[in-house]
C-alpha cells in the first residue's frame, strides 16, 4: 500500500478541488517548425541526455541501453515518418496517431502496444448558457516498446511536461522502463476525469436548483415568467446533455484498455507497475459511473421542466377558460336583449334596465368566486 501511495504521489500534482491537472502549451516554434516537444534517454531512472535528436536517442539507446521517451505535438505525417520508421510502428496505428480523433482504445502490433487516451478539460464560464462550452477534449496516443515510448498530443491541452517533470525526480519509478511512463499517462488523465466529473456535478446541481426554483416563482409572478424561465432551463439542460455525452466518449471506452493492463500479463508492461493499473482502472469506474448517474439526472431534471411547462401552460389555459365563461354570460344576455322582440322580460318596466345589468353583474361574480375556490383562477 505505501508503494502504490508513493507511486500516485509521484505522478500526481497536488491541486484544488475542481482544477485540472493540464497545462496549456504551445509546442510548435517558429525557429524549428518541429513536432518533437521533448526527447530524452533515460537509464536506471535517470535522464542522461539532454534535448537530443530521436537518430541520436534511439543510437545512444542501442549502445548503452535503457529508454527513449519522444513527446510530439499534433505532427504530420512527414515529421512523424522518421520516428514510425526508425521504431517499426505500425502503420494503422501511425495513421490515427496523425489523423487524431480517434476511439480510446488499447491494440497491439507485434512489440509494440498503441494506446489512446482521451483528456478532458472544464471551460470555465461565469454562468451556465444554451450555448456554453463546459468540457474540451484532447488526445494523448503512446506507443509502448520494450526500449522506448513515443507519445503523441492532439489539442491545446493536456501537457506532459509536468509530468515528465515530476517522473524524473522519481528515479526508482522511471527505473522500470516505459510501462511507468504509460501508466502516469493513465493515472493523469483519469485524474483529470476525476476533477472535470466534479466541476460538472457543480454546474448540475445549478441547474437543477435554478430548474426547480423558476417553478415556484414561475407560478407567483405569473405564466408568462414561468414559461420562459422553462424555455431558457431547457435549453441549458440540452446544451450540458451533450457536454456529459461528449465526457462520456472519453471516459466508457477507456474501461476495457484499462482493465486488459491490469489484468492480462503482457511482456511491455513491468509486473510491479501492472498492479496500479489496477488502481487507475478502479477511478476510471468510479467517474463512468459518475457520468453516466450525470445523464440519468439530467434526463430526470429535463422530464420535470418540461412537466412543469405543461403545468404552466395548463394553468394559463384555465385562465382563459375561465374569463371566457365569465365574459359569456353578458354577451349571452346582450344578444338575447339585442333581438328586439315585441314581448320581452321587464321591456316596460321602469326599472328593467339595471335590473338586467345587476343580474348580469351578480351572475359574473358567483362566476368568478367558484372559479376562484377551484384555483381556476
Amino acid at each position: 500500500m505505501s508503494m502504490i501511495r508513493d507511486l500516485r504521489a509521484a505522478v500526481r500534482p497536488s491541486r484544488r478541488r475542481g482544477d485540472s491537472p493540464y497545462e496549456y502549451e504551445t509546442t510548435r516554434t517558429a525557429a524549428t517548425n518541429s513536432a518533437i516537444v521533448d526527447c530524452g534517454v533515460y537509464r536506471d531512472g535517470r535522464r542522461v541526455t539532454k534535448h537530443i535528436s530521436p537518430a541520436e536517442a534511439i543510437a545512444e539507446v542501442q549502445e548503452n541501453g535503457g529508454f527513449t521517451w519522444i513527446g510530439l505535438h499534433e505532427p504530420n505525417e512527414r515529421e512523424f515518418a522518421g520516428i514510425a520508421k526508425e521504431f517499426g510502428l505500425h502503420p494503422l496505428a501511425v495513421e490515427d496517431a496523425v489523423h487524431a480523433h480517434q476511439r480510446p482504445k488499447l491494440e497491439r502490433y507485434d512489440d509494440t502496444l498503441f494506446t489512446v487516451f482521451k483528456t478532458i478539460h472544464y471551460v470555465e464560464h461565469a454562468e451556465l448558457t444554451a450555448t456554453s462550452e463546459v468540457v474540451e477534449t484532447g488526445e494523448v496516443m503512446c506507443f509502448t516498446g520494450r526500449d522506448f515510448i513515443v507519445t503523441v498530443r492532439h489539442g491545446g491541452q493536456g501537457s506532459l511536461r509536468a509530468l515528465r517533470h515530476r517522473l524524473q525526480d522519481d528515479p526508482e519509478l522511471l527505473g522500470k522502463g516505459p510501462s511507468a511512463v504509460l501508466h502516469a499517462i493513465a493515472d493523469q488523465v483519469v485524474d483529470g476525469y476525476i476533477a472535470v466529473a466534479d466541476a460538472v456535478q457543480d454546474d448540475i446541481d445549478e441547474v437543477e436548483i435554478d430548474v426547480f426554483s423558476s417553478g415556484t416563482n414561475g407560478k407567483a409572478q405569473g405564466g408568462k415568467a414561468g414559461a420562459t424561465a422553462k424555455g431558457g432551463d431547457a435549453g441549458r439542460i440540452y446544451q450540458l446533455k451533450r457536454e456529459v455525452l461528449e465526457f462520456k466518449r472519453a471516459v466508457s471506452p477507456l474501461l476495457r484498455p484499462m482493465q486488459q493492463l491490469s489484468e492480462r500479463p503482457m511482456r511491455l508492461v513491468d509486473s510491479d507497475i501492472q498492479k496500479y493499473f489496477r488502481d487507475v482502472a478502479d477511478h476510471l469506474a468510479r467517474v463512468n459511473e459518475q457520468v453516466i448517474g450525470f445523464d440519468d439526472l439530467l434526463n430526470s431534471i429535463l422530464q420535470a421542466n418540461l412537466a412543469q411547462a405543461t403545468v404552466a401552460q395548463n394553468e394559463d389555459m384555465r385562465k382563459i377558460t375561465s374569463w371566457a365563461a365569465i365574459f359569456a354570460v353578458p354577451t349571452m344576455i346582450a344578444g338575447i336583449y339585442g333581438m328586439n322582440f315585441k314581448y320581452m322580460p321587464e321591456l316596460h318596466w321602469k326599472f328593467g334596465y339595471p335590473a338586467v345589468l345587476m343580474l348580469t353583474v351578480v351572475i359574473c361574480v358567483g362566476i368568478h368566486r367558484g372559479f376562484k375556490r377551484n384555483g381556476w383562477l
